[in-house]
């Protein structure tokens, strides 16, 4: 008995030591942020999968309105971009198209928003030093660049109005000098104007 306890004891203390050291190497990792969008990525992909999660997801096609703001934040992302299109498809038959586009396209905002914020305050700080490291000659020749100034805003406005992922074109737009208002009015208008064609087409279908 006191054996078995005893060899407890140093079970428990070798896994609190383990879990001390990771903790440490977390702290001192200067990629968190990075870290966490790819494992949160990878998980969502694997979750949106599960056919209890994807049913829910469908279930915002019955919520009327609130259903197209929910539609234009999943309408942002290569994961739920799916899912979005189908509650758009249910909305398409119930409320007016140019209501579910500027709702859905408020929600799509705010859906890039958030990506943009969190690509451009996070992991582009933690990934600046490599960039530095490894790019700065090339980077310092596009920066100055005339073409700079309109050219990523261009590709990244481009990315957002295309059937291309959001994340990509988002993330340009981090890399440039773009004010917040003009990301709002880009993301709004590109993204209602999509969402707009999406609906519009399933009354066709």
């Amino acid at each position: 008995m006191l054996k078995d306890q005893y060899q407890l004891k140093q079970i428990n203390t070798a896994v609190t030591d383990q879990v001390h050291l990771l903790e440490k190497k977390w702290r001192s990792w200067p990629y968190k942020n990075t870290t966490l969008l790819i494992l949160s990525l990878v998980a969502f992909f694997y979750l949106i999968k599960d056919p209890s999660v994807d049913n829910l997801i469908r279930q915002a096609g019955n919520l009327g309105y609130l259903g197209a703001l929910i539609a234009g934040l999943l309408f942002v992302s290569i994961f739920t971009v799916a899912p979005a299109a189908v509650i758009l498809f249910h909305l398409a038959d119930k409320l007016n198209g140019f209501e579910i586009a500027l709702l859905a396209g408020l929600g799509a905002m705010m859906g890039d928003y958030l990506i943009f914020r969190f690509m451009k305050d996070r992991v582009f700080k933690e990934l600046g030093p490599l960039f530095v490291k490894y790019g700065r000659r090339y980077f310092k020749i596009f920066y100055k660049s005339p073409y700079f100034g309109w050219l990523l805003p261009a590709v990244g406005a481009f990315i957002i109005a295309s059937p291309l992922p959001d994340e990509a074109g988002v993330s340009i737009l981090g890399l440039s000098k773009i004010k917040r208002w003009q990301f709002f009015a880009i993301a709004l208008t590109l993204n209602a104007i999509g969402i707009f064609l999406v609906v519009s087409a399933a009354r066709l279908i």
